[in-house]
C-alpha cells in the first residue's frame, strides 16, 4: 500500500507510474478525501482543545461556588460533536484506504517501461547447459504419461481440469526436487518454515492478494479463510504489526508448500501438464530488509533461486519484467525462464520481486534503526523454485531417445540412487 501523503505530494509522478503500468485512473476522489479527512481531523483538534479549556473553566467556576450550568451544556454539545466528528472520521479513512488497496506499487526507476511481455529485458542467459538432440525431444505432459509417471485422468476424475497426480518415480522425482531445493536455500541461510495452508482474510490482505485478485483464491465455505496461493502469504505475515530490530535484519525464510490458484481468466492455456495447474508444490524464499539494502537483497535472492538451476543444469535466462508484466505489489521483479526443448519455449519457473515498503504498511511490520528512528521495513519473495515447473524441466532437458529420462546429478542422492526414470 502506497502513503496517502506521499500520493497527495506526487500526484503527477503516481499517475505517471499507474500510466506505466497501463492503468488508467483519476486521483482526484482519493485527493478530496484525503482533504476532507485532514479538515475533520483538524475540527476534532479543535472542539478538544475547546472541551480542555472548558473543563478546566468549569472546575475553578466549582471550587469558587459559582453556576457552572451553561457551560456544562456547552461542553456537552462539544462532546457530542466529537463523537459525530470521530465516526465520521473513521468512516473517511477507510474510504482512503480502500481507494489505496487499489492502487500497485510504484516501479523502480530501473524498471523499462512496456506494455507487456513482448517488452521484458532479458539480463542474461545461461545456455552452457543447453543439448542438441539427435530426435524431436517430446513434451513434459507425453514424456510423464508415456513413463506412467504421471496420471492426468485419474487426478481430473478425483477433482476437475488441472490437476495432476504424480506416481512411482514420478512422486520421488517431486519430492526429491522439493527435499533438495529445501536443502539448498538452508544452506543459503534461510529458515524452515511449516505455515499453515490457510490464512484470514487480514493475511492476505497484507501480502496485496485482497481484495485485488480474490477471483483467484479458493475461500473455505463456512469460514473466511483461505487456501494459500503461496507460501509468501503465511511467511510474509509471519511479523505483522511488529518493530523488529536493525541487528536481525535481514530476515530470511524458506518453506514448500502446496500452492491453490483458481487461475481464473486463463482459460485454454497451459492445460495439459505441470505448467497452470490449480494445485502445486512450491519452494517459497522471503527476505525482511531494511530499505537502503533491498535491492542488493533482491540481487542476492535472484541469486539464490538461480543457483538452483545451475546445480540441475537446466538451461535458463533471467528476465527483467517491464513495468506493464510487473505484479501487483512489486517495485522490481525479475523471472527465471528454463528453456524447454519439448516445446521449443521459455517458461517462468520463479519470480523474483522487491516489494519495497508496499507490503509492510499493510501489515504494519516496522524496524528500528541504530538511532531508534522506526520505519517500515522492505519485503522481498521468490521462487525457489516451483516444483512442478522444475519436474517438467527435467524430464524435456533430460528425455533420452528410448524414452527414459536421466536423472540429475544432484538429485540422485535424493532417489535412493536412482539414475534414470524408466517404465
Amino acid at each position: 500500500m502506497l502513503d496517502i501523503r506521499f500520493v497527495c505530494d506526487n500526484r503527477k509522478k503516481i499517475e505517471k507510474a499507474m500510466k506505466n503500468r497501463g492503468m488508467k485512473i483519476s486521483l482526484d476522489d482519493l485527493v478530496s478525501l484525503d482533504k476532507a479527512r485532514r479538515e475533520s481531523l483538524k475540527e476534532v483538534e479543535e472542539l478538544k482543545h475547546k472541551r480542555n479549556n472548558s473543563s478546566e473553566k468549569i472546575a475553578v467556576l466549582k471550587r469558587e461556588k459559582k453556576d457552572a450550568g451553561n457551560l456544562i451544556k456547552e461542553m456537552q454539545e462539544v462532546s457530542r460533536r466529537i463523537k459525530e466528528m470521530d465516526t465520521e472520521v473513521k468512516k473517511v479513512e477507510s474510504k482512503v484506504r480502500e481507494f489505496l488497496l487499489t492502487l500497485p506499487n510504484i516501479p523502480h526507476d530501473s524498471v523499462p517501461v512496456g506494455k507487456d511481455l513482448k517488452e521484458n529485458k532479458v539480463v542474461r542467459e545461461d545456455l552452457s547447459n543447453k543439448k542438441a538432440f539427435d530426435f524431436e525431444p517430446r513434451e513434459h505432459a507425453d514424456i510423464g504419461e508415456s513413463l506412467d509417471i504421471m496420471d492426468i485422468p485419474s487426478a481430473v476424475k478425483l477433482a476437475e481440469s488441472r490437476f495432476v497426480m504424480l506416481k512411482g518415480k514420478g512422486a520421488l522425482l517431486e519430492r526429491a526436487l522439493m527435499r533438495f531445493m529445501l536443502d539448498e536455500q538452508i544452506k543459503n541461510g534461510y529458515l524452515e518454515v511449516m505455515p499453515p495452508l490457510l490464512v484470514n482474510k487480514k493475511a492476505m490482505t497484507g501480502t496485496g492478494q485482497l481484495p485485488k485478485f480474490e477471483a483467484e483464491l479458493y475461500r473455505c465455505r463456512d469460514d473466511e479463510l483461505y487456501l494459500i496461493p503461496t507460501a509468501e502469504v503465511p511467511l510474509t505475515n509471519i511479523h505483522s504489526g511488529q518493530i523488529l530490530s536493525e541487528d536481525r535484519l535481514p530476515l530470511k525464510y524458506v518453506a514448500c508448500t502446496p500452492c491453490f490458484r483458481r487461475e481464473a481468466g486463463s482459460y485454454g492455456k497451459d492445460t495439459k501438464g505441470l505448467i497452470r495447474n490449480h494445485q502445486f508444490n512450491k519452494v517459497e524464499i522471503v527476505k525482511f530488509s531494511k530499505p537502503g539494502d533491498s535491492y542488493d537483497q533482491l540481487e542476492g535472492l535472484l541469486s539464490d533461486a538461480e543457483g538452483i538451476l545451475k546445480l540441475l543444469k537446466i538451461p535458463y535466462r533471467v528476465v527483467l519484467l517491464c513495468t506493464g508484466d510487473m505484479g501487483f505489489g512489486a517495485a522490481k521483479t525479475y523471472d527465471l525462464e528454463v528453456w524447454m526443448p519439448g516445446e521449443n519455449n521459455w517458461r517462468e519457473i520463479s519470480s523474483c520481486s522487491n516489494f519495497t515498503d508496499f507490503q509492510a504498511r499493510r501489515m504494519n511490520i516496522r524496524h528500528r534503526d541504530a538511532d531508534k528512528s522506526v520505519s517500515f521495513i522492505h519485503t522481498l519473495n521468490g521462487s525457489g523454485l516451483a516444483a512442478g515447473r522444475t519436474f517438467a524441466a527435467v524430464l524435456e532437458n533430460y528425455q533420452a531417445k528410448d524414452g527414459t529420462v536421466d536423472v540429475p546429478e544432484v538429485l540422485r542422492p535424493y532417489m535412493n540412487g536412482l539414475e534414470r526414470i524408466d517404465r
